[in-house]
């Protein structure tokens, strides 16, 4: 089974005037740590493995969780700086079995079948393959344009603040090793910026527009929706 790596080593910045000073997936969502919910989906998915990327207050995470949690088995890969979230996939990619990983933010809960992904990333050429959500206003995340027709190659990403429906990037990939290898990077990169945005020529990214819920709990208003929304989400 293809194993996921969670990003999980936020601050949580924006969430200190709601959450104390945890790590930001650490933040109680109805009861539990946000990453309880996470992991609790990842292993409705049917995966086995997932590489947990902590860095601030990483002792908590670990504490809490331990080594399982269910059926997964959890691993722990530290940034002992901030890496980036293209330097903290690097160095999880660098731990784990295998030549693929599902990787996913820790403070998003975003409901996609990684069967699709999986479905997805076995067309002709493709490097990696991005969940989408579509969205009656993108002006908050900034666009995805991507071919109508499948394997439907991502063929633009548009900054923010340009407001009207489209499809976001929902955070959510199955990344390929030798994709993500081919380019050399710096220790401390962004993923989307960097990676996805920088070499979009070159890459096959393909799109799966099949994501039916998404949530951020990253500002205030969002985490305090969550609270009724993700245990619905998870049931």
């Amino acid at each position: 089974m293809i194993p996921a790596i969670v990003l999980a080593g936020g601050l949580g910045t924006r969430l200190r005037s709601v959450v104390p000073d945890l790590p930001k997936p650490m933040a109680e969502v109805a009861g539990k740590p946000f990453l309880w919910w996470v992991l609790r989906r990842l292993e409705q998915q049917g995966i086995e493995s997932v590489y947990l990327s902590v860095g601030y207050k990483r002792e908590v995470i670990e504490g809490y969780f331990g080594a399982a949690f269910g059926s997964l088995k959890v691993h722990y890969v530290v940034e002992d700086e901030p890496l980036g979230t293209g330097g903290a996939i690097a160095k999880a990619m660098a731990a784990i079995d295998g030549d693929e990983a599902f990787v996913l933010n820790g403070d998003t809960m975003t409901i996609v079948e990684f069967s699709e992904l999986s479905s997805a990333a076995v067309a002709p050429g493709a490097d990696l393959v991005m969940a989408v959500a579509k969205l009656d206003d993108v002006a908050r995340y900034g666009a995805v344009d991507f071919d109508a027709e499948p394997p439907r190659r991502v063929t633009a990403f548009r900054e923010k603040g340009q407001t009207g429906a489209g499809f976001i990037n929902a955070g959510v990939y199955l990344l390929k090793r030798e994709a993500f290898e081919r380019y050399a990077m710096p220790e401390r990169f962004s993923f989307e910026q960097d990676y996805l945005h920088a070499h979009l020529g070159e890459l096959h990214v393909h799109a799966v527009p099949a994501v039916s819920q998404l949530i951020d709990i990253g500002v205030p208003e969002d985490y305090a929706l969550a609270q009724t929304v993700v245990p619905q989400m998870v049931a």
